[in-house]
């Protein structure tokens, strides 16, 4: 290990994980600081710049003030693919990769999908990569998080369209989907304390809480929307709070979808809702 490595590993020491460590600090070394990465992986000191020693001071008080280190980079990994994120969108999670690989190989003829509630694009975006034939559309109610997805949209070389709007207004659109996908807010309020400070100081509110009195909101609303906007034989795909997997499939059920189905995700949690029209 090189001096560089062991100083960022002491200098948040008893913040993170020791694993956590190891990997902020491959991140901080080889991302932020742009060390050589046969140096980094050897164990060679290098001797760094004025302006990159104020850099790494930077870095690491943002890292102590629990800062993500996403948002510190500017961008995210999700499914091979580098995504822009900032403090004002969610940071896509690899339980979400899980949902898209899964729409991804259950429809590979699919010719429109929707996404509702984007955030920084990573599910229509990906679907638009792997499914190049399909037509992408994507929805928001947040100016900033849609600028920042079709900031990604243009990097990554994907046509999907982005348009503002808000599901619990009146929606007029005459379009009809194969699959809508959605990850909305179901963290409750009563959850908030058994959060992590890097999540619940920094990433939007609107993206990720739902009052306690009603978690299935934004599902229930969705859901009702699919009813008009999904073709004859279509598929709803939800990522949902592991506690309501079986309210959420009650709701569907109720609603009139078929096959409604529950999936665990890798860690064995209630995390995927799926129907069909």
């Amino acid at each position: 290990m090189n001096r560089l490595s062991l100083y960022i590993r002491q200098s948040l020491q008893g913040s993170y994980t020791l694993s956590e460590l190891q990997s902020l600090a491959k991140i901080i070394c080889l991302d932020l600081l742009g060390m050589d990465a046969i140096d980094f992986y050897s164990g060679k000191d290098i001797d760094l710049s004025q302006k990159k020693e104020k850099d790494l001071e930077t870095i690491l008080g943002r890292l102590r003030n629990n800062e993500p280190i996403q948002y510190i980079r500017g961008n995210a990994d999700f499914f091979g693919f580098k995504f822009e994120v900032a403090p004002g969108v969610l940071i896509p999670r690899p339980e979400t990769e899980e949902l898209v690989d899964l729409i991804i190989k259950e429809n590979p003829s699919v010719k429109r999908v929707l996404d509702i509630g984007t955030g920084t694009g990573c599910i229509a975006i990906t679907i638009a990569k792997y499914l190049p034939l399909a037509t992408v559309s994507a929805w928001d109610v947040s100016d900033e998080a849609l600028a920042i997805a079709e900031r990604n949209n243009v990097c990554l070389g994907t046509s999907v369209t982005f348009s503002n709007k808000d599901v619990f207004t009146e929606i007029l659109n005459e379009e009809r989907y194969d699959v809508i996908v959605s990850n909305p807010p179901y963290v409750t309020i009563a959850e908030k304390e058994e959060m992590d400070a890097h999540v619940l100081n920094w990433e939007p509110e609107m993206a990720l809480f739902v009052m306690d009195d009603d978690p299935l909101l934004f599902y229930r609303r969705i859901a009702s929307l699919g009813l008009s906007l999904l073709s004859l034989g279509g598929s709803l795909y939800f990522e949902i709070n592991q506690a309501y997997g079986i309210e959420t499939s009650f709701m569907l059920t109720e609603l009139g979808y078929r096959d409604v189905c529950v999936i665990k995700d890798l860690f064995g949690k209630d995390r995927i809702v799926k129907a069909s029209r």
